[in-house]
């Protein structure tokens, strides 16, 4: 039998290419593993508990925006056309109605400081959905 000459033996080298992208993987996993919150009852935290900041600056009535629809959401959800009740309905009606008249009118949502941000966030795409795109949110003053 007879041995093949595959040339010199090469030393073998360590890809340090895959080695930094396995270093980096697990320290991004351990980093994301360890970064969540648990309450003191050993569950985990389902919401981030964030309290919005208020506004350090007040725009006088020459800055605001003339003449905005004005939406409203309480804590608990319940939406308002100016200071009227209104249901989702209606306020989608209203909305689209307005729409059509002058899309261009800006919008303000005034909401409260315990509403859901969720429920900003569908009155926005509710007014975006109607065309309604200039949308602006209202800030109290703060101390």
């Amino acid at each position: 039998m007879k041995k093949i000459d595959l040339g010199e033996d090469e030393t073998p080298e360590i890809g340090l290419i895959a080695l930094i992208d396995c270093i980096f993987f697990l320290l991004m996993f351990f980093m994301v593993a360890t970064s969540f919150k648990h309450q003191a009852d050993g569950k985990p935290q389902k919401e981030l508990m964030v309290r919005l900041p208020e506004s350090a600056v007040s725009l006088d009535k020459a800055q605001a925006a003339p003449d905005p629809v004005v939406l409203g959401v309480d804590a608990k959800g319940h939406l308002y056309w100016g200071n009227e009740p209104v249901s989702r309905d209606e306020l989608r009606a209203r909305l689209h109605a307005q729409a059509l008249q002058d899309p261009s009118r800006p919008v303000r949502i005034d909401g409260d400081t315990l509403t859901p941000y969720q429920e900003i966030i569908h009155l926005m795409d509710l007014c975006q959905f109607e065309g309604m795109t200039r949308i602006g949110m209202h800030a109290r003053a703060g101390k």
